[in-house]
């Protein structure tokens, strides 16, 4: 939306309205996090202007617009939906036509203050919070670079220490979004650091450099998290001195209280939705997976140190592959609305992968055209984006399968909850030595136990036991694969 208001002397002024765009698949509200700019800030073209978390992942939204931001719509902590306004930027002469200017001159102030900020905003040295995460590449590197106050630079009448070395301009390179987390909770300027990555991409470890070791004068540190913020959670309502006790004995009584939403109230929602819709059962069995680790020793020494060695998960999303063809019932969804069944025709294999923000499920998108070399590949890939925080939202979205390991966390065996809309999903547990009967021999055998948890509308047991037996066999005998190459 644009409205244009004349101004005495000068051009028109536009004032547009950036509303919350869609951040992915499916997704219909996100939570504002941290808002990047104020009132008043010049922003310039794609800078992130708000931090959002979606039910996928943390993400900063980029202004399309040039020029002064003049309303905010909505406090941190607030959820918006798709589509609603997120601020409004004025676009005009004398804001707008030139972005690399300081805002000292979009508010009329001329002179050596506008020359110092048009350089550079580093250089006034200000004191704004670094930006976090990132949308889509690798976002802004401080908002002491991208943003620009309206009045408070002005020239030649700052003082302080010795002016230090310019800082860079422009984006910061970080491997990851947490890397830049990292570095504003720590209170780390990423401008003044030195990357070791390609083209000095700045790695984790040179931010933790930098905590090790800070600079002795107390430059480059920005200021650390907002201790308001995070004493939030435990902070209690003002009460008199008399009830203090009491009080405090009522709020230790009733437990602290961490909100649902975000990621968290996403899985909360989608699991319990499943538990509603979905007529679940579940079958299991345990498998004898000595041969299936043999041919992986096998697979990985033929190849040589010097390329990825195939996982285990990579071998068992390849079985599922094949084994979904043979049972193609179990690669649906359920329409209730049109009470029809549908069959998918590619199976889009999602994996559960732990990340400091919890358990999410990438997708490895054509699982069934994919060899095993390249599924491995594509779960390396992916893993790697979720434990840094690099995930998209269309790489958690789409799925029509799952393979859960859960056996990495010690465990032999679990009923998980289907991931609606799927159909199904298989659990693999440890793989362990443990007594077997072999060629009718007692023997120490690697042993795993396979769960097939099923959505009872779309099949009954006699497709989801063949299934399940189909794996156990490739499991056992991975020559039986074979067959179908």
């Amino acid at each position: 939306m644009a409205i244009a208001s004349g101004a005495s002397g000068a051009s028109d002024v536009n004032c547009l309205e950036f509303k919350l765009p869609d951040l992915g698949e499916g997704l219909t509200e996100a939570e504002i996090v941290r808002w990047l700019v104020e009132i008043g800030d010049v922003v310039a073209v794609d800078q992130p202007v708000v931090e959002v978390e979606t039910a996928k992942a943390l993400v900063e939204v980029p202004c399309p617009y040039a020029g002064m931001v003049t309303a905010r719509f909505g406090e941190e902590g607030a959820e918006l939906p798709v589509g609603s306004p997120l601020l409004t930027v004025t676009v005009g002469p004398e804001v707008g036509a030139d972005t690399g200017r300081s805002a000292s001159g979009a508010s009329g102030v001329s002179g050596t203050g506008a020359a110092g900020a048009g350089d550079s905003a580093g250089a006034s040295g200000a004191d704004d919070d670094s930006s976090g995460n990132v949308l889509v590449g690798y976002g802004t590197g401080g908002a002491v670079v991208a943003r620009r106050r309206r009045v408070r630079v002005t020239g030649g009448t700052r003082t302080g220490p010795v002016p230090q070395p310019a800082l860079r301009a422009g984006p910061v390179p970080v491997i990851s979004p947490l890397v830049r987390r990292l570095a504003r909770e720590h209170g780390v300027d990423l401008r003044e650091l030195a990357g070791s990555g390609p083209d000095g991409l700045i790695l984790r470890s040179d931010v933790e450099q930098a905590i090790r070791t800070p600079a002795a004068d107390g430059t480059g540190r920005a200021a650390p998290v907002d201790a308001g913020r995070a004493s939030e959670p435990v902070t209690a309502v003002a009460a008199p001195i008399s009830a203090t006790a009491t009080a405090t004995a009522t709020a230790a009584a009733a437990g602290s209280r961490v909100p649902l939403r975000g990621m968290r109230g996403a899985v909360a929602e989608k699991l319990a939705r499943s538990r509603r819709e979905i007529p679940d059962a579940t079958c299991w069995v345990d498998a004898d997976a000595t041969a299936l680790m043999a041919a992986r020793a096998a697979m990985n020494a033929a190849a040589g140190p010097a390329v990825p060695k195939i996982s285990v998960l990579a071998l068992l999303a390849r079985v599922c592959t094949a084994a979904l063809a043979r049972f193609p019932e179990l690669n649906s969804t359920v329409d209730m609305e049109a009470r029809e069944i549908v069959r998918l025709p590619s199976v889009h294999l999602g994996f559960a992968a732990q990340t400091e923000r919890g358990l999410v499920v990438p997708v490895v998108r054509e699982a069934d055209g994919r060899t095993t070399e390249s599924l491995n590949e594509e779960f390396i890939r992916l893993t790697e984006a979720a434990r840094s925080g690099a995930l998209t939202p269309a790489e958690l979205a789409g799925g029509t399968f799952t393979l859960n390991n859960y056996g990495v966390f010690g465990v032999d065996g679990s009923t998980p909850i289907i991931n609606h809309p799927e159909a199904a999903m298989l659990g693999v547990g440890r793989i362990v030595p443990k007594p077997w009967v072999h060629e009718g021999e007692l023997a120490v055998r690697q042993v795993v136990q396979l769960s097939l948890t099923f959505d009872h509308r779309v099949c009954d047991g006699g497709t989801a036991g063949g299934f399940l037996r189909y794996v156990a066999d490739c499991v056992e005998q991975p020559a039986v694969l074979l067959r179908g190459v």
